[in-house]
């Protein structure tokens, strides 16, 4: 069956707001925003109907320090570990290079939990009780973060026939592993001149831009193939004729982004606010071990959907890897939770 959706080429555009043509707001940092405003006020709310044991006037300093050293400084160094630890071996600085990209879901979650820890033995708090209610506003940034990766048009699925698949330009960035070892670009850059030239009037100049890029890159010792695959994906999105065109030459995939936002974000959130409204005084921990549980579930399963970003480690992706050590430590919360059986306490009776 001829796919519904194979004929759109992603084009959505990563800026916000421009201000020069590498510099401007870009949806992922809002998503980011919108996420700890949202976490914000979810837990302000928690605690006005004693779902917490925070004083509301503490909410706003606990989610500013989730949202800077946990979530920001624990995605990116979780990135860096799990995902590209060689790079960060042999160049340490290139962990502030935040604009380059890369954060990783189970660092962020290992560095919510360092920081709600250290804030909880600060403020005499139960840390399993903090982690409850942080992870029933989590999905929220989830499903925003995902949302973000899909309009970046990274992070997409693999290959499908299905009536959902969608062409991203991003693809043109693989490489693929030559017969005789070694790595080439899967889209070579003489194929990407080819296209634009082939282009012609649907796309007035743009042959024009690659082979100045081509050439500058050839005069600075450096490969162009990434400036190349900027300039046909900024052409893509502004040229709905050469959008068809470079649609010709990319794959059908799954939109796995979406179904990430999906499972791990709107469904996870969904389920962990009715059990934290059901439950408001529930043993802590429960929550925190249930969300892990279930998240590494989802993640797996929806793995199965998604591209591999990364060398696959013993037959499965990383992903999936890293969510089965999350599972087992969701496991050892819920024994927690069962064989301590702290519920919430009035601030400053103790942890």
């Amino acid at each position: 069956m001829q796919s519904l959706l194979a004929a759109y080429v992603h084009h959505l555009d990563p800026f916000a707001l421009r201000f020069t043509e590498t510099f401007g707001i870009r949806w992922y940092g809002l998503a980011y925003v919108a996420g700890f405003l949202a976490a914000f006020f979810l837990i302000r709310w928690f605690v006005r109907i004693g779902a917490c044991e925070l004083k509301e006037e503490q909410v706003g300093d606990f989610i500013t320090l989730c949202a800077v050293l946990g979530t920001m400084v624990g995605g990116r160094l979780g990135y860096m570990l799990f995902y590209s630890f060689d790079e960060f071996v042999s160049n340490p600085l290139v962990f502030f290079n935040l604009l380059g990209g890369g954060m990783s879901s189970h660092g962020g979650m290992a560095g919510i939990t360092i920081v709600a820890w250290f804030y909880a033995r600060r403020a005499g708090v139960s840390w399993a009780g903090l982690g409850d209610n942080l992870v029933t506003v989590a999905p929220v940034g989830v499903f925003f973060g995902r949302l973000a990766n899909f309009v970046n048009g990274e992070l997409y699925g693999r290959p499908t026939e299905g009536s959902v698949a969608m062409k991203f330009p991003d693809e043109l960035t693989e490489v693929e592993t030559l017969p005789g070892g070694g790595l080439a670009w899967r889209f070579p850059t003489s194929e990407l001149r080819a296209l634009a030239e082939r282009a012609g009037d649907a796309a007035p100049g743009l042959s024009e831009k690659v082979d100045a890029a081509v050439a500058k890159a050839l005069a600075g010792g450096y490969d162009a193939h990434f400036s190349v695959v900027e300039i046909i994906a900024a052409a893509s999105r502004e040229n709905p004729a050469f959008r068809a065109l470079l649609g010709e030459i990319l794959t059908p995939r799954h939109p796995s982004q979406l179904y990430e936002a999906l499972v791990e974000g709107l469904l996870m959130f969904a389920i962990m606010l009715a059990l934290r409204l059901k439950w408001r005084n529930l043993y802590h921990g429960i929550l925190t071990g249930t969300f892990f549980v279930l998240y590494s579930v989802g993640r797996i399963v929806v793995e199965n959907f998604r591209e591999p970003d990364s060398s696959l480690v013993l037959g499965i992706t990383k992903g999936q890897f890293y969510s089965v050590f999350l599972a087992l430590a969701g496991v050892a919360f819920l024994v927690y939770g069962f064989r301590v059986r702290r519920t919430n306490r009035p601030v400053g009776t103790g942890a």
